[in-house]
Parts: C-alpha cells; structure tokens; sequence
C-alpha cells in the first residue's frame, strides 16, 4: 500500500507553502533557517525518491506533520509558540512546552524512519531486537541534536538563546532527550502494527512488478 501520487504532491506542496509563509517575517531569522533545516534537506530527498524507493503512506504523514511541528517553532521560535504560552498559561505551567512536544515528536517520527529503513534495507525482523536498536537509534539521533544546538550556542555565542530554547532550564538538555527516547517507544508500541501492514503490501507490490517486468 503506497500512498498515492496526489497525496504525495499535495503533501509536498503544503509544506512547501508552510515554509514559505513561516520565512514571512520570522521573530529571529537565524532561528528559523537553523530549525527548518531538516525540512530543507529532507523533503527534496523525500521528492527524489517517491518512484524509486516509496514509503508507506504512514510515515509520510508523520513527516508532513513533523515538518509542519518544525516549522511553526521556526516561525515563532520555540519558546514562543501561541498554543505553547495558551497550555501554558491554562496548565499553570513555569514555561512554554511547546519545546517539549517538539523533542517528544523528534523521537516518535524518526522511529517510524528508522523502523521502515531497517525492515526494507537490512535482514532485520520484527522483534525485540528492532525495538532496541530502534528506540536506541532515536535516542543517539537525540543526543547528536543536543550536540548540534551545543555546537550553534558555541559558534554564534548570544545569538543561539532563541534556537536553543532552555527558558532557564539547566536540565532541558535531559528532558529533550528523554522525551525523544519516550516518544520513540511509544511510536513503535502504537504503530507498529498499522505501519508492518502497509510495509507488507509495499513489499508484496514490489513483488508483483518484478514479476511482471520478468515475465515481459
């Protein structure tokens, strides 16, 4: 079960023109490039491969709305989403959690990659041992992002505040990649079943071709 080309397009064009209105006069400029890079370098990789190697219409989904995620904290930056300061000010909460969704999505999406990656690319099967190396894959992925924002705060000095998004916490660093590790596992353990479906038919599909482009 590929998803099909219309939704493909129609994925790619709205977070295209996601991206062009969040560039649209951005609360910090530098924090917004910095915070859609992965949907820059992404998505033309996710367009290069749309006929030779397409995914399940799952994990499409998941990056379009990850991408989306992504680029509504560049526009604001993270540490001033509207719907962050509304949950924050609702819930009591000491700061915006917008930051916290973001790095809870950022393990729960890549899960879902890494998932689909290894299953078609590896002798890798279902099991635990996915479950392990997945969740683990997550959590290095984490860890080097922390590196990353680490690295940005060391080159560009005061300028990284924005793209760092601490608000005064000494343990974000921690929390980020906890609850990257968090929503990794719970990817995997809600999904996994929905997603190995789509997965066999892609693979059954492929089969199929190949057997017609042999029978030709």
């Amino acid at each position: 079960m590929t998803s099909s080309r219309a939704e493909r397009i129609a994925l790619v064009a709205l977070t295209v023109l996601a991206l062009v209105l969040s560039g649209w006069s951005p609360f910090d400029r530098l924090t917004w490039f910095l915070e859609v890079l992965p949907v820059l370098i992404g998505l033309p990789l996710a367009i290069l491969t749309f006929d030779r190697f397409p995914l399940t219409p799952l994990l499409y989904r998941l990056l379009f709305f990850h991408s989306l995620g992504l680029i509504l904290g560049g526009h604001y930056t993270y540490a001033r989403v509207p719907a962050g300061d509304w949950m924050r000010d609702v819930f009591s909460l000491s700061r915006n959690p917008y930051d916290r969704f973001g790095h809870f999505v950022q393990g729960f999406v890549p899960a879902i990659l890494a998932r689909e990656l290894l299953l078609r690319l590896t002798p890798l099967k279902p099991g635990k041992w996915l479950f392990f190396i997945v969740v683990s894959f997550c959590l290095a992925f984490s860890a080097v992002y922390e590196l990353m924002e680490w690295l940005a705060a060391v080159i560009i000095g005061q300028g990284a505040n924005e793209f760092l998004g601490m608000q005064g916490d000494e343990w974000d660093t921690q929390w980020d990649m906890f609850l990257a590790l968090v929503g990794a596992a719970l990817s995997l353990l809600l999904l996994s079943g929905v997603h190995g479906r789509q997965l066999e038919r892609i693979v059954s599909g492929g089969s199929r071709n190949d057997s017609s482009s042999g029978s030709n």
